[in-house]
């Protein structure tokens, strides 16, 4: 028999195979496919994850579909849309395992600013009949921004890597957002801390950590950010390194229901 299915959640990787980047990508992946996370978050009692479209694919999300249906039920994505999916392909990537569309403001073939807005908006009445989420990726001054949209489409926000936090542009402005969005229902995704001018074992965000972790509560989930693109495919951080932050600041009661939110958000 299968060994049973780790309770966990990672709710944040990518899987790449050798197709083409989109046009103007900033790296071109090394393969990654979905086994190879799937054994190494197990290994670390992950046995859920959510895939989330890679910007270097824009809105060719085939590669992350592909991965979902190879273990029906199991994993939950979040994609990346162009705004002229009819009903019936979204309906089909919800029976996928999709829960979420991603915005990134951060990425070189990513969204600009206004699009994202008006793509929002779009979108909106098509994402809340599916019940699905908006994750974001920006940095921590376009919170604002975020806050205001948040109340306008009556969506539930997922904010990616900290929110954009980091020890120099964490502002009274950005908190002030953050903190409107935390009681407006949005999540906060603690991962990619290699993003945010911090270095192992990443102490400086700690204050950031524990902060956030008073306006979200329960809204927090955890993610590797696997394969971390931003490193040599040699030099990758070891798994467990990756959840020190949390454990750390939060301690390991809390950790483990940070682990374990993600069946709350996405399943």
């Amino acid at each position: 028999m299968a060994a049973p299915v780790p309770a966990g959640w990672d709710c944040h990787v990518h899987v790449f195979d050798a197709s083409a980047p989109a046009a103007g990508a900033h790296y071109r992946p090394v393969a990654r496919p979905l086994a190879e996370i799937e054994a190494l978050a197990a290994a670390n009692g992950c046995g859920h994850l959510v895939l989330v479209q890679p910007s270097v694919y824009g809105t060719d999300n085939a590669l992350l579909l592909s991965a979902l249906r190879q273990s029906p039920g199991r994993h939950r994505g979040v994609v990346v849309l162009a705004g002229d999916e009819d009903a019936a392909q979204l309906d089909a990537t919800h029976a996928a395992g999709v829960r979420g569309v991603r915005f990134n403001l951060v990425s070189p073939v990513g969204s600009a600013r206004e699009d994202a807005k008006r793509l929002l908006m779009q979108l909106a009445p098509l994402l809340r009949e599916r019940g699905w989420h908006v994750q974001w990726y920006v940095a921590a001054g376009e919170l604002p921004l975020l806050a205001q949209l948040q109340a306008e489409c009556g969506l539930v926000f997922v904010l990616d890597h900290l929110a954009g936090l980091t020890p120099s542009s964490a502002d009274d402005r950005a908190w002030t957002a953050l903190a409107q969005l935390a009681q407006a229902g949005a999540w906060i995704k603690l991962s990619g801390w290699y993003r945010l001018q911090a270095e192992r074992p990443y102490g400086a965000l700690h204050p950031l950590i524990r902060r956030a972790a008073t306006l979200f509560g329960e809204h927090m989930v955890w993610g590797s950010d696997w394969p971390h693109t931003s490193f040599a495919p040699n030099a990758l951080p070891a798994y467990d390194t990756l959840l020190w932050p949390v454990i750390r600041v939060l301690g390991e009661d809390a950790a483990a229901r940070v682990r374990a939110a993600g069946c709350r958000l996405y399943d």
